[in-house]
């Protein structure tokens, strides 16, 4: 009986231990699953994320160690003799996920290879059919502004400010280039804001139209003609926007370069298995590496913390109002095209700037139909929310521009 009761030993020592805050990170992992399988709330990454972050809250996962560098006597807290240099050390899951996130996110692999996939799911097509939807993209991104200032307020070093406005992007690749390359001290917390808020935009967003959009505004039909676009459009398109992100935002070269190669990959006609292999095994692939891999940033010691609730409310903030941003832009438009007696657009369209694709789109063809089942607003609300992608990306570079 003595010697089954010792096989128990380690876990009644783990609970009985000041391990709490690892216990709390269970639960987080837990309510991520949750909504990755009951909600199918971005599963393919909150679920790895969750998974990730039980995983990550064990002792022994990360230790720091103090070594002395004449004697060479180590101690876990700390040594009192001669010269102390003091280094983490990883074990157990910890070890090769810190190699996967040097190899992936710190140099920011991962998310540029995403970026391929992501660019050869999107068709451009109803952007370039009504190419005016593209300032519609870049008002949605008033968020990121806005928030960018109320982080200063409560984040001195202005890199950490500049990195979780970037949640405003609403583009879980931005904000981890944006934050990696700024040398952010809040990866693993914006990361996993990021993505937390992407997969709760039907519940953020909705909320937000309606309270600054009336009923008629709601039903405002808009026409649809369908314009054919020429191929040598829609492979000069990713070209030409390369050239011009390059030119006025240098930053955005990896960015807005490799989703424009993936759509140039979708568009050129020539490479059809190349490009279901970018939207399928590699954007699969590559999701379930850099999932598992952000989780490496939640050890209780390091998400646990007063700024990380901080962040995840900021982050709240800048899908508020780049939401508000985004239809308030549309509400503006409509009293000037009212004044030039031209047609009215459904302000609702303007919401579907931010970057979360297709998602957002959807989510405003929704509640058209919610106000009047002939109210298809589809085909507008997605080119607003391709133009929301590629604006998103130009903003992360200038945030990088100007904080680099």
């Amino acid at each position: 009986m003595k010697e089954l009761l010792e096989l128990f030993d380690p876990l009644l020592s783990f609970f009985y231990g000041d391990n709490f805050k690892m216990i709390i990170m269970w639960i987080i992992g837990g309510v991520l699953i949750f909504l990755a399988i009951k909600k199918e709330m971005e599963p393919t990454l909150l679920l790895p994320i969750g998974f990730g972050a039980i995983l990550m809250n064990f002792p022994g996962v990360i230790t720091k160690v103090t070594e002395c560098v004449n004697c060479g006597a180590t101690a876990v807290e700390g040594v009192t003799c001669c010269d102390a240099m003091s280094f983490t050390k990883y074990g157990g899951i910890a070890e090769p996920l810190h190699e996967l996130y040097n190899a992936g996110i710190a140099n920011e692999l991962f998310p540029l290879l995403l970026f391929i996939g992501i660019g050869a799911m999107i068709d451009f097509g109803p952007l370039l059919s009504n190419p005016k939807l593209m300032i519609f993209g870049a008002a949605a991104q008033f968020g990121i502004f806005f928030t960018l200032c109320t982080a200063s307020m409560f984040f001195p070093e202005i890199k950490d400010a500049a990195s979780i406005s970037i949640i405003g992007a609403a583009d879980g690749p931005t904000s981890i280039v944006v934050a990696n390359a700024l040398g952010s001290n809040y990866v693993g917390a914006i990361t996993v804001a990021a993505y937390s808020y992407m997969a709760l935009v039907p519940i953020i967003q909705p909320p937000v139209i309606k309270l600054l959009t009336t009923k008629s505004e709601r039903r405002i039909r808009m026409n649809y003609e369908q314009k054919s676009v020429s191929k040598t459009t829609k492979i000069l398109f990713p070209i030409v926007i390369s050239i011009v992100a390059c030119i006025f935002a240098p930053s955005a070269g990896s960015l807005i370069g490799f989703l424009m190669f993936g759509n140039l990959i979708r568009e050129c006609g020539v490479l059809d298995s190349l490009s279901e292999t970018a939207q399928k095994v590699l954007a699969n692939l590559v999701t379930i590496f850099l999932g598992i891999t952000i989780a490496f940033n939640m050890h209780a010691s390091q998400f646990l913390a007063l700024e990380t609730l901080l962040i995840m409310g900021l982050g709240l903030v800048a899908f508020i109002f780049d939401t508000a941003g985004g239809v308030l832009f549309a509400k503006l438009y409509n009293v000037i095209m009212k004044l030039l007696g031209k047609p009215l657009i459904n302000p609702m369209i303007g919401a579907a700037g931010i970057s979360a694709f297709p998602m957002s789109g959807r989510i405003v063809h929704k509640l058209g139909l919610e106000e009047d089942n002939q109210n298809f607003l589809l085909m507008h609300s997605i080119g607003v929310n391709v133009s929301g992608q590629i604006a998103s990306v130009i903003a992360g570079a200038l945030v990088l521009g100007f904080f680099a």
